[in-house]
């Protein structure tokens, strides 16, 4: 599993300082297109621009996709999107063309010194509930303490870049005006186009093709797979390990209760985190990386339980609505460290487990039909009311709406 910390990518950053310097200049000089698009993502081909990518193009907008590697080359090309390789002079060339950028969680999804003079969308990848951005003193952490203030300089400098930031809510724009330090006019509540997967279609045709999907990852039969399906996604944690990795002790509490209720659970650590889950893994526990499913999203809906501690998949679960077990055994330490939005007991009512011995044994009266899944599941529709303005599946529409009404007023 990757390892990422701000500290090391912030030190990396100040290093490219010329860099950034340099591509600002030649964005000055090289013209951009009228209508042209480049999109990209952390996370491969997927999530909030994948779904503005298939609106824009559904509307006649010409654009290509920045990828990382030859998979995700292959892959847009079965979707049949057009790619150029990020990090090569193409990349910086289309990015440095192109009238509309767009991206999901860094300037680094595209080519991160020709967005200059672009109109940037960034299309984030979920609620925050941790602190992210200006509001967290890890995102601005420096090799050198007295490098903190030019750190925060630069990094407020680059978030100003950002033109359009879709909220959820207006509880949520509140959130991302004082992270990235925007003001109103640019953070619109529109709804994320990333969970607009979770409002199209019924209920049912979202959890059957959610389940297909599922019983096509884990090599079950299609239709046929009537087990429970618990999804565990932790958050990152600025490169530390994850300090919920079961024990001898925790795997067998946690095997028994997967047999008792006939149940997988499903492993997604973060992308940027570690953590070793290797130990249990077998018929009843399987990895669920990003490198096997990018986007866990779609897969919401098939879902039985989502396990997690501060990840923004407990929003987006809300939207099934999905029960919540909460494994949390750093609390404490991390509302210090990092800190949340609110307080965590209002989001998790005070249910947090602090071991996945604690987990199981509320699993095991989670998974079956019964007055405390009723009662999880109540309190993920209240959670969904609280955050999330739009349900109607139109979000990207509303995002790309924007978009245009910008590019009437862009000037070079």
């Amino acid at each position: 599993m990757a390892s990422f910390s701000f500290g090391a990518g912030n030190a990396a950053k100040l290093l490219r300082i010329p860099l950034y310097l340099a591509g600002r200049v030649v964005t000055w000089v090289i013209p951009r297109t009228r209508d042209g698009w480049v999109f990209g993502s952390a996370v491969g081909i997927a999530d909030g621009a994948l779904a503005l990518w298939r609106h824009a193009a559904a509307e006649g907008q010409r654009g290509v996709w920045l990828t990382a590697d030859a998979a995700q080359d292959a892959q847009a090309a079965d979707m049949g999107i057009p790619t150029v390789r990020r990090g090569t002079l193409r990349g910086f060339w289309a990015t440095a063309r192109a009238r509309v950028v767009v991206v999901t969680h860094g300037f680094g999804d595209v080519d991160r010194y020709a967005t200059g003079g672009a109109l940037v969308v960034q299309l984030w990848h979920g609620i925050p509930l941790k602190r992210i951005g200006l509001d967290s003193p890890a995102t601005v952490r420096a090799p050198l303490p007295f490098l903190t203030p030019l750190v925060a300089a630069l990094y407020r400098a680059t978030q100003r870049r950002i033109a359009v930031l879709p909220a959820a809510s207006h509880l949520v724009r509140g959130r991302l005006e004082s992270a990235f330090a925007l003001d109103d006019e640019r953070v619109p509540v529109t709804g994320e186009p990333r969970v607009d997967v979770l409002s199209t279609g019924s209920a049912t045709q979202r959890r059957d093709s959610a389940r297909a999907s599922i019983a096509q990852l884990v090599g079950a039969p299609a239709g046929a797979d009537d087990r429970a399906y618990v999804l565990y996604a932790p958050t990152w944690r600025d490169g530390d390990p994850d300090p919920a990795v079961p024990d001898a002790a925790d795997w067998r509490a946690l095997h028994a209760m997967l047999e008792a209720t006939d149940a997988v659970l499903l492993i997604r650590s973060h992308p940027l985190g570690a953590g070793d889950y290797t130990a249990g893994a077998g018929e009843r526990v399987r990895l669920f990386g990003s490198d096997l499913v990018p986007d866990v999203t779609p897969l919401l809906p098939g879902m039985d339980v989502l396990v997690t501690d501060y990840s923004s998949l407990v929003f987006d679960a809300s939207l099934v609505p999905l029960p919540v077990v909460f494994l949390a055994p750093d609390a404490e330490d991390y509302a210090v460290e990092r800190g949340f939005y609110g307080r965590y007991d209002d989001v998790t009512e005070g249910t947090q487990a602090r071991t996945w011995t604690e987990a199981a044994a509320q699993l095991a009266e989670v998974i079956p039909a019964g007055p405390e899944r009723s009662a999880r599941v109540a309190r993920a529709v209240a959670l969904d009311a609280r955050v999330h303005a739009h349900r109607d599946g139109r979000n990207t529409a509303r995002v790309y709406a924007v978009i245009r009404r910008r590019l009437e007023g862009v000037r070079r």
